[in-house]
């Protein structure tokens, strides 16, 4: 599992969806706290739509230093619908299995 692996994975998910920490990581055969700190440590958030990713719980979670409002605004920009600080299940990407 490499940092790599995990951002090839979220550069494949649609930009009218996200997904979750713990589908990247499923995916990407890591931890979600390990996806977390990739996302966390982003370098290239133009490249590496890490906004895209969400808590399983669907809340939009945070955006570094950029807060989440900024998420939001850029989810929103996506065509993804937040309501109360959290996505829509039908916005989720999930990888095949």
């Amino acid at each position: 599992m490499s940092r790599e692996k995990v951002y090839e994975l979220l550069k494949k998910v649609p930009k009218d969806k996200v997904t979750t920490y713990r589908e990247l990581a499923r995916a990407a055969g890591t931890h979600p706290r390990a996806v977390a700190v990739f996302m966390k440590t982003n370098r290239d958030p133009v490249g590496i739509p890490c906004f895209r990713v969400i808590m399983s719980s669907g809340r939009v979670g945070g955006y570094g230093s950029l807060g989440t409002e900024k998420k939001i605004e850029l989810l929103k920009k996506n065509g993804i619908k937040v309501r109360n600080g959290k996505v829509e299940p039908e916005y989720v990407y999930r990888f095949g299995k």
